[in-house]
């Protein structure tokens, strides 16, 4: 069966996740990303029917990216005008469609040299210190904050994190679901790894599931999602008495890029804690130590996204 002959959307779904996958190697979250968006703009096109890429326009592609400014954050808008770019490179690349409608897409200005928004060596020493072990969901809630804090892991990362994706003997930690698509090998800090112990030991109910960290009111065993780690991390800074200046997971990767960036690590160094695909993303952690960078004295290498 030809891309021509499954001209549903879910079936121009599957053959874009397929392409992703196999011509970009993208990871399943990025690709699920690139899917929602490329679903919300040809459902309203298509509906139940027939795709016919040959009939959307220019018009269709700026109208559905101008509309999403109305509804997101400029990051997220550049999300949007990204997955589009690659949903008509695909249709190009499978014989949909013939022209460059990806040149159409228009551009989102997103300014990426505002300083990282960060807790500081002492909020961030306050916050760890502030955290709460005194009940079960406290000893989960201070495990996840150390997988951020000390790993650099997202939020998605942390949920997603198995129990076979510890290595207690080699003190090592396997993250899976890197936004590279490749995965890693991290080490276990030691803190961590009594977080983590505690919380297996003393705190974890007993379920099937295996994922490391686990419901534990509503759907008491199952799997945590990344929004459980971000309220986790907002419950600590209320507890902590901090006034971040974000919430969520993110502050505190941001944190322990600067903190790393200030320890003297280099951008690859810190991009590859992160996660990060391109030096391009890690090299804004990089306008927070100006005392160090008027002491470069080469010009930052040039990276290609």
């Amino acid at each position: 069966m030809t891309i021509r002959d499954r001209s549903t959307v879910e079936a121009v779904l599957a053959a874009f996740d397929e392409y992703l996958d196999r011509t970009r190697g993208l990871c399943p979250e990025v690709r699920r990303n690139y899917a929602r968006f490329v679903r919300a703009f040809m459902e309203p096109l298509f509906g139940d029917g027939e795709v016919d890429l040959g009939g959307v326009g220019t018009r269709d592609v700026v109208d559905f990216v101008v509309a999403s400014t109305r509804r997101y954050r400029p990051a997220t808008v550049q999300l949007v005008a990204t997955s589009l770019r690659s949903f008509f490179r695909f249709a190009r690349a499978s014989g949909l469609r013939a022209d460059r409608l990806e040149d159409a897409v228009p551009t989102v200005p997103h300014r990426r040299g505002n300083l990282p928004r960060h807790l500081d060596a002492t909020q961030f020493a306050a916050l760890l210190a502030s955290l709460d072990a005194s009940c079960p969901r406290g000893l989960r809630d201070r495990a996840i904050i150390l997988c951020v804090a000390r790993l650099g892991l997202r939020a998605s990362e942390v949920a997603r994190l198995r129990l076979e994706d510890i290595d207690w003997r080699n003190a090592t930690v396997h993250v899976t679901t890197r936004k590279t698509g490749r995965g890693a090998l991290l080490p276990l800090p030691a803190d961590l790894g009594r977080a983590v112990a505690g919380y297996l030991r003393h705190g974890r109910p007993a379920t099937p599931t295996r994922q490391v960290f686990v419901v534990h009111r509503r759907h008491v065993g199952a799997p945590i999602n990344r929004q459980i780690v971000g309220d986790a991390v907002d419950r600590a800074l209320r507890h902590a008495g901090i006034d971040a200046p974000m919430r969520g997971a993110n502050l505190l990767r941001h944190s322990l890029a600067t903190l790393l960036l200030g320890h003297g690590a280099s951008m690859k160094e810190i991009a590859d804690v992160l996660g990060h695909r391109s030096l391009g993303t890690t090299s804004i952690y990089a306008s927070v130590d100006v005392a160090a960078l008027r002491e470069v004295a080469l010009p930052w290498p040039q990276v290609t996204p």
